[in-house]
């Protein structure tokens, strides 16, 4: 099985985990608790900007969560707000509608109870969180171009359009 938690697109081969009840989610549930799936019986495991929806107690319990339902061999995708991109844009952000955006990308959209951000990720936080989680092989990827979501958005800054998201492949050896 290919478990696509937070997810709503439906793509052969994979099963959605959503917290909410929506058209084409097969599973009900929170990425805090994964205790209605097996150990080792996912192949690969798909989180785009679901991570940062949990509060700091849960962290690590979320992620060894993950790494126990993963067979071995197992990829976890990870797509977070990259919080060292977004402050520096936002820093140099002339006002307007895309300043406003970035902020919303670190504090949640708050469109319904779910849409919170509780925790910011930049790199060596996330490799530091995932090492703890025992996973001992991770490689940062630009997109993972598997779904169409908030992993492959960028915004246009003084520089260019650049990523806001740190997308992260993290393997179960």
């Amino acid at each position: 099985m290919r478990l696509h938690i937070g997810g709503e697109e439906i793509k052969e081969g994979w099963k959605i985990l959503n917290i909410q009840k929506k058209s084409g989610v097969d599973f009900i549930g929170d990425i805090t608790d994964l205790s209605q799936f097996d150990d080792e019986s996912v192949e690969e495991v798909y989180a785009s900007h679901v991570l940062e929806h949990i509060g700091m107690a849960k962290i690590r319990s979320t992620f060894d969560g993950i790494h126990r339902i993963l067979k071995k061999g197992g990829k976890f995708y990870i797509s977070v707000p990259n919080l060292d991109t977004l402050t520096k844009i936002f820093v140099q952000m002339p006002e307007g509608q895309e300043k406003y955006n970035i902020m919303i990308m670190i504090y949640g959209g708050q469109t319904d109870s779910h849409d919170f951000h509780y925790f910011g990720y930049w790199p060596s936080l996330l490799f530091s969180i995932l090492t703890n989680a025992k996973f001992k092989r991770y490689e940062r990827v630009e997109f993972f171009n598997i779904f169409k979501d908030t992993s492959m958005c960028t915004t246009n800054t003084l520089n260019g359009t650049i990523p806001i998201s740190l997308n992260v492949i993290a393997y179960k050896d």
